[in-house]
């Protein structure tokens, strides 16, 4: 696939990246000069060199269209997702949907540990991987729905509470009902005593 400058692109390990241009090195010294895709990454900033050669290998790929965000969304929202329980093989299970650089194997990473973390907390490495995953998400629904990154982020949250986080949604729902009940009846009873 052919880049220019200033495409939008996905690159599986940072999300989105902006192409700078293209430009011949011998890193080596091997005296032979390849030619880098030269990447800025939209979130950190960071400057990455793909070599033209390993683009499809590294997974580097157009990010998804806005027709594509259905998709995403059906992804996002499945209501009970099965997940290994070992600890080990379900981080593993992960990382490898990461390293895919799919999106939508990227949204069941973001799905999954949304729903662990609803029910359970997460381990300091899973908090990082679900941050990072999230991440590397709304940097690909921004430019899909032409939208900021905060926009990007609640299309994300929205399409979570429409499955794994409904039940935290409906749950907070009724806490908030309670509160408001136990407040309101502290009201009547602080009416009656000032009678």
């Amino acid at each position: 696939m052919e880049f220019k400058k200033d495409d939008i692109v996905i690159y599986p390990q940072h999300g989105a990246c902006k192409v700078k241009g293209k430009k011949k090195h011998d890193f080596f010294g091997t005296g032979k000069k390849e030619e880098y895709l030269i990447l800025e990454t939209i979130i950190n900033e960071m400057t990455l060199q793909v070599p033209m050669s390993k683009l499809d290998e590294v997974g580097v790929r157009p990010p998804v269209n806005a027709e594509e965000l259905d998709d995403l969304v059906q992804v996002l929202s499945k209501p009970d997702p099965r997940v290994p329980s070992n600890w080990s093989r379900r981080f593993k299970n992960h990382q490898e949907k990461l390293k895919s650089g799919d999106v939508y194997q990227v949204a069941e990473v973001v799905r999954n540990l949304a729903a662990r973390n609803r029910d359970a907390s997460l381990s300091a490495a899973e908090r990082t991987m679900y941050e990072r995953a999230r991440v590397n998400l709304i940097s690909e629904i921004a430019p899909a729905l032409k939208v900021s990154k905060e926009e990007a982020e609640e299309f994300l949250n929205q399409a979570l509470e429409k499955g794994v986080l409904k039940v935290a949604k409906v749950a907070k729902k009724k806490v908030e009902a309670v509160v408001k009940v136990a407040d309101d009846a502290d009201d009547d009873s602080d009416d009656e005593d000032d009678e």
